[in-house]
């Protein structure tokens, strides 16, 4: 739970296409100026619930009210207090850098008094003012989501809902991106963000975990991390796929998965240090590192989660 007005409020919400459910029964809250996280791989229904928000899909069931409107009765009307930003956000290529701003400034009727300021500001903190004679079809594609997000910032919208926004993006860029969202949020926008890339989550306030549309877990990353039922062996070895094999079938190891050239292993917790599970490991021809035990990422957090639904 949080202890903020709320500001987006799911019940229930549900969408079906045909026989697929890819949102089931979705029910949270996120508070105002929340930074909230929808976290989970492709499929788990991050998009269509984004899309629901945002007036653009019809719940089959159930409602959402963004600032108190309705998503099922008035989804036009929600459209007024927010920005959604898509995957394929509609930038004009054609255009210059300052034109999309211009553009949206006028499609959201942005009072010509305060424009200039409002694009002062976003040129500033998206570094994308010594650009904005460019095309945006010329921009790299770091520098296109930069510009997409601040067409959505233009008319300073109460609520912000972002669909994998850095997806495909250098470092560099999505760390500028992050900036800019993270510099709304300390102004008081609610903001909802989606993404598979589970190392981000740890910037929101709270996350959900989605899988197959229904909701894992609800909570802060700090609180899922420390409510992990196993303990977590990072286990350094060679022919690492191999291993996870060989692994799984050592007494007191629960699950075994690949994280680059190692095996994060949850564990009964008091299954020991790990001695057991590099003893069978060598035993069976692998060269394994020092295997120690760490804290759990949200991917353990996350397998874990998935391997109890199941």
């Amino acid at each position: 739970m949080t202890d903020r007005p709320p500001m987006v409020v799911l019940e229930g919400l549900t969408r079906r296409f045909r026989d697929l459910v890819a949102v089931d029964s979705l029910t949270l809250t996120v508070g105002r100026g929340e930074l909230f996280g929808l976290v989970g791989p492709d499929g788990a229904g991050k998009t269509t619930t984004l899309r629901m928000l945002a007036g653009v899909l019809r719940p089959s069931a159930g409602d959402a009210r963004l600032d108190g409107v309705s998503v099922a009765r008035e989804p036009e009307r929600v459209k007024h207090s927010i920005a959604y930003m898509s995957q394929r956000f509609g930038l004009y290529a054609d255009l210059t850098v300052a034109e999309n701003l211009e553009f949206y400034a006028g499609l959201y009727r942005v009072p010509r008094p305060a424009l200039a300021a409002r694009l002062e500001r976003l040129y500033h903190f998206s570094a994308l003012g010594a650009f904005q004679k460019r095309l945006a079809g010329q921009l790299s594609g770091g520098m296109k989501q930069k510009l997409a997000l601040s067409c959505c910032l233009v008319h300073e919208p109460l609520i912000l809902l972002l669909d994998e926004p850095t997806f495909g993006v250098d470092p560099i860029s999505r760390r500028d991106l992050w900036l800019i969202v993270h510099e709304r949020v300390a102004n008081g926008t609610t903001v909802v963000v989606s993404t598979s890339y589970l190392d981000e989550a740890e910037r929101f306030d709270r996350l959900a975990m989605l899988h197959h549309g229904r909701r894992l877990a609800l909570d802060t990353a700090l609180a899922l991390q420390n409510a992990m039922a196993s303990a977590v062996l990072a286990v350094p070895v060679d022919r690492v796929r191999e291993a996870r094999a060989v692994a799984e079938r050592v007494p007191g190891v629960r699950r075994a998965a690949v994280f680059g050239d190692r095996l994060h292993l949850s564990v009964d917790p008091g299954s020991g240090d790990g001695a057991r599970v590099a003893g069978a490991l060598r035993a069976a021809g692998f060269v394994v590192g020092d295997v120690r035990r760490i804290v759990p990422t949200l991917e353990d957090v996350f397998i874990e989660r998935i391997a109890g639904a199941a």
